[in-house]
């Protein structure tokens, strides 16, 4: 059989349908959007991104740096994509989202052996196929891969942050600049909307007590990134007020930190800093850093327009949460992203325990390569721990089950450096270093499973 049957049009779903339709293989693709919504996505383009738009940090010293530095060595087509529909953000990776997903949908539909199908798919298909369906899966699949792994789906709440119309920021206080710019020899590409200390202290008092919508929290199977039951949020991902309700600190020493800025009207560093990112080829359109939310649609304008620069903004997206789906991969998956239930069923994507837009896009790659290896009857990929895409794959099929987290690539993922005592900058170069030996290492040596 040369067909390969792939369910979800996000990004793993579609890094794994090109890795398979270059490789000759025909790929039925099932979306089940616009036809069927999910409580995230807006539109039913493929690739939609549907919280940042920022792939992460360029800087080799980076866990997201080196793993785009193994993405292109492996011949990503959505990191490709990435970088031609690419927005000024400084040192990030950030793309004009709408862009992204039409050019994903264009290059996919190149191939004469790709088939998009707009269909929900409620069970599991009995032929090959890699299941990459996302944290929005819907209830009846979502049902079906429960009584597939034997167990429930794990879950938690993810948020996604508002955009903003840039004509209604107010440049009389807002300023353009990146951190440290002039420092690292970047451009301004973030507007920075400074807070003095009495100005923060009301928004902050503002937000711990603003009306939220209410999220069910009797399920058993609720995670917080660590264990059932302590929380029903995602650290990786906290919205805006839960981190204020921890503390001023978590705020200032995280997305609002005024570290690297200077006030054009002050020439003083603020108390604190709220950031916009451009969202669009066009700068029409700006994203608020950090701060995903789950406040009442009235309670976010109201609350967010008290930020200095802010007070006549408009929205084109307010900020929303959903909850995010995933199994147990440790006793689901092996590293090859293949199930371990049934051979012909590859994983892929969130639904795995992935965070983050790399991540997934590698975890579509593997499981898109390998599924084509099962088909030929080929050996399958595992790629070195001293990588990052083999350390996210050891990490989510390797972990113990009891304590199984989501998880982003991170440099904590990769065996212990020889000398640990270093300092940050030695220390991640070291780990660059040996990921990167160890990929041309493992590439030469598996060839010809890669054609």
């Amino acid at each position: 059989m040369n067909e390969l049957i792939i369910v979800g049009g996000g990004l793993a779903g579609c890094e794994a349908a090109y890795q398979a339709l270059k490789r000759g293989v025909s790929v039925k693709l099932y979306e089940m959007r616009p036809l069927t919504s999910t409580s995230a996505h807006i539109t039913g383009n493929l690739a939609e991104l549907v919280c940042s738009n920022s792939l992460g940090s360029l800087l080799p010293d980076r866990a997201s740096g080196l793993l785009m530095h193994e993405l292109e060595k492996l011949d990503s087509l959505l990191l490709r994509i990435s970088r031609a529909t690419a927005v000024p953000s400084g040192s990030s990776l950030s793309v004009d989202r709408n862009t992204f997903s039409h050019k994903v949908e264009q290059e996919l539909g190149k191939f004469p052996n790709f088939h998009l199908i707009r269909y929900e798919i409620k069970t599991l298909p009995d032929s090959p196929t890699i299941l990459a369906s996302g944290p929005l899966t819907s209830p009846s699949l979502a049902e079906a891969v429960a009584k597939f792994t034997g167990q429930n789906n794990l879950f938690f709440y993810d948020a996604v942050a508002p955009i903003i119309f840039r004509d209604s920021i107010d440049f009389s206080i807002a300023f353009s600049a990146s951190r440290f710019a002039a420092e690292k020899g970047q451009t301004a590409d973030y507007i920075n909307c400074p807070m003095s200390r009495d100005e923060f202290d009301a928004f902050v008092s503002a937000l711990v007590t603003a009306d939220r919508i209410p999220l069910k929290i009797d399920e058993k199977n609720i995670v917080d990134g660590v264990n059932a039951g302590k929380s029903k949020f995602f650290e990786g991902c906290l919205p805006i007020e839960i981190m204020a309700e921890r503390g001023q600190k978590a705020l200032t020493f995280g997305p609002m930190r005024p570290i690297g800025l200077m006030d054009p009207r002050t020439n003083q560093r603020p108390y604190a800093v709220a950031q916009l990112r451009q969202d669009d080829l066009s700068g029409s359109l700006y994203n608020m850093v950090g701060f995903q939310t789950n406040l009442t649609y009235p309670e976010q304008k109201r609350v967010f327009r008290m930020i200095p620069g802010l007070k006549h903004a408009e929205f084109i997206r307010l900020g929303q949460m959903h909850r995010n789906t995933f199994i147990a991969s440790p006793t689901v998956l092996f590293p090859t992203m293949q199930s371990k239930i049934r051979p012909d069923v590859f994983f892929a994507g969130q639904i795995t325990g992935i965070e983050g837009y790399l991540g997934n896009i590698s975890s579509g790659l593997l499981a898109g390569i390998n599924a084509v290896n099962f088909l030929r009857n080929s050996d399958l990929l595992v790629f070195p721990p001293t990588t990052m895409i083999g350390a996210l794959c050891r990490y989510i099929t390797e972990s113990s089950p009891d304590h199984f987290q989501p998880i982003k690539a991170n440099f904590g993922l990769l065996p212990e450096i020889k000398n640990r005592y270093v300092g940050r900058l030695e220390r991640t170069t070291q780990y660059v270093e040996n990921a990167s030996l160890a990929m041309d290492t493992y590439l030469q040596e598996v060839g010809d499973q890669l054609r």
